[in-house]
């Protein structure tokens, strides 16, 4: 079962290209010892969902598990700013590839990267790639 947590439960979200989605929880809601994986979603709401301590919190978790941890576009700012990337290979939008190299990543220009429990993309078109690597890592937890 999937879970959509925002700042606040209940409330409807539209993404960038008109898509509704409605929160199930809050982000002071969910913890991280009762899911399995997380997905951080792209676009630009990665920049406003990593002002949020409890979500940051729940980063780290799922790092501390090695829990799968999914990001795409600029998802990466939410890892970077939990401090989560050191060491790690990544690729995400080009845009914050510097960012994500100054978090201490090693960044790539491919569709996806998978390493260990995080699983890496770029962008949209590169979904196939991404959701089968994503699924694989989650499934082998």
């Amino acid at each position: 079962m999937s879970i959509l947590a925002g700042e606040h439960a209940n409330e409807k979200y539209i993404g960038k290209y008109g898509v509704p989605a409605t929160s199930h929880y809050s982000y002071s809601e969910a913890k991280g010892e009762d899911y399995d994986a997380i997905l951080v979603p792209g676009g630009w709401a990665p920049d406003k969902i990593r002002r949020f301590p409890e979500v940051l919190s729940l980063i780290k978790h799922m790092e501390e598990n090695k829990k799968p941890i999914g990001q795409i576009c600029h998802a990466g700012w939410v890892l970077i700013s939990a401090k989560v990337l050191e060491g790690k290979k990544v690729t995400s939008t080009p845009g914050i590839k510097d960012d994500m190299e100054n978090a201490g990543a090693e960044w790539y220009d491919e569709p996806v990267i998978v390493d260990g429990h995080l699983v890496s993309s770029r962008r949209p078109p590169d979904l196939p790639d991404y959701l089968r690597e994503l699924i694989k890592v989650i499934e082998s937890k």
